[in-house]
């Protein structure tokens, strides 16, 4: 054999298309934030400043990726706004807490190098950071050939944030007779998609020529954090959950003291065309309520009186409305009522 035939490149692995993909990240990176100082971008670490405008700083710090609605991307050849996802899951983790994001970074793994694809991951992941207010600092993107197959790749995002230690969104918070508001989602957000790729499967369902499941499939998650972080600063909410997997119940349940009852009425929410378009082709009531957040993108803890104050915050189709109540008691969450699927 001719040694010098054996080269990383012909093993599938392609060092210069790697390195062209990090100068252009690091070219649309540039901008930094005020009060937050980032160096060595592509380098072997982020260098960031931590705010000097918290008095006792907290580090909060998410991951978290977009599971199979990676597939669906595939599926119609469109990558623009599953980097948008890809922010929006771990800094909507990072608001629970009530931290301000300050940093994001991302890995693609994928079978080979595709710059076309790759740049259009990377312009969701940017403008994911710029609805989040942080910045994407660094990441890395790993070449896999043999353990992806052709075309195939995965994505996971990180994201770090800061918060005031006497800001932080604790149980302790909550109070009882405080009201359970419930925030839109856009959408199916980037949970349930297994569900829903084995029931496209299995009624045989052509999304490619499905104009409404080709835009509700791949439908950006709602960034939450601007809204958020206004309500936090102004000591207007208790406590709050990002309605992700495991559906109302299992996230409300997350942030609830042990002597206290999230009591949801399920009557009062006001469900999306996607859930009702699930409901009908066959998936249950109690299947929908674990799996999707079924209209609600974020659940918010309040003081009765700071209700009206809350609304101005957000704008028009995430506007928040009243879905429980908090009562005595030791499950943490109780449902009452049904979802209408009309």
């Amino acid at each position: 054999m001719n040694n010098k035939s054996l080269t990383y490149q012909k093993s599938g692995v392609n060092i210069k298309a790697a390195d062209i993909f990090v100068k252009y990240i690091s070219s649309k990176s540039k901008n930094r934030k005020k009060g937050v100082n980032f160096q060595n971008i592509g380098g072997f670490g982020s260098i960031s400043d931590i705010p000097n405008n918290i008095r006792n700083p907290k580090i909060v710090a998410c991951t978290d990726g977009v599971g199979t609605k990676i597939e669906i991307s595939n599926i119609l050849n469109k990558y623009n706004t599953i980097g948008i996802d890809l922010v929006a899951m771990s800094v909507n983790d990072l608001i629970v807490q009530g931290a301000k994001p300050i940093l994001f970074l991302d890995y693609i793994s994928i079978n080979k190098i595709d710059l076309t694809k790759l740049k259009s991951i990377i312009k969701g992941i940017l403008k994911g950071c710029k609805q989040s207010g942080c910045q994407l600092v660094g990441g890395e993107t790993a070449e896999m050939p043999g353990t992806y197959e052709k075309g195939k790749f995965d994505i996971a995002g990180f994201a770090v944030g800061v918060v005031d230690g006497k800001k932080v969104l604790s149980k302790n918070k909550i109070k009882l007779n405080d009201l359970v508001i419930a925030i839109p989602s856009s959408g199916l957000h980037s949970n349930g998609y297994s569900l829903i790729r084995y029931l496209i499967k299995k009624k045989k369902i052509n999304i490619k020529r499905n104009n409404f499941l080709k835009k509700e499939l791949l439908k950006p998650t709602k960034i939450y954090v601007k809204e958020l972080l206004k309500l936090i600063n102004r000591d207007l909410i208790n406590g709050c959950a990002n309605i992700t997997g495991g559906g109302i119940s299992d996230n409300v349940k997350r942030i609830m003291p042990n002597n206290l009852i999230a009591e949801i009425n399920l009557n009062k929410i006001k469900t999306l065309k996607i859930f009702k378009w699930l409901k009908k082709n066959g998936i249950s009531d109690k299947e929908m309520l674990q799996t999707f957040n079924c209209g609600v993108g974020f659940c918010l803890i309040i003081n009765p009186r700071n209700f009206k104050k809350i609304e101005r915050y957000f704008s028009r189709g995430f506007k928040p409305y009243i879905i429980g109540k908090i009562i005595k008691g030791k499950d943490k969450v109780k449902l009452n009522g049904s979802v209408s699927w009309i």
